[in-house]
């Protein structure tokens, strides 16, 4: 499985950052199994999207799920930003 992680907007526009990537082939047993877990929590959170308006400098988070070729893409933006969402996220910066 490999994931991505890609943030784009607020005061950088359209322009975003490289995809940061992590393929769980390089990674040990237990760091296997909490990045799937952490998959499995941000795939059913529910976002609230907000007006774009009220956060014209809010950044957009894509998060992109490739599992054998099943590819699943979740986003989330600033101000919406469910807790199983960040949580991947902040776990897929630190590695």
């Amino acid at each position: 499985m490999k994931v991505s992680v890609r943030t784009y907007g607020g005061l950088m526009g359209g322009l975003g950052q490289p995809a940061h990537v992590i393929d769980d082939a390089g990674l040990g047993d237990s760091e296997k199994a909490e990045l799937r877990r952490l998959v499995a929590a941000a795939a059913t959170a529910v976002t609230r999207p907000r007006s774009t308006e009220q956060l014209r400098d809010a950044q957009t988070y894509e998060i992109e799920i490739d599992d054998d070729g099943k590819v699943v893409t979740l986003e989330a933006t600033d101000g919406s930003v469910p807790p199983g969402f960040a949580a991947l996220r902040d776990w897929l910066r630190d590695h």
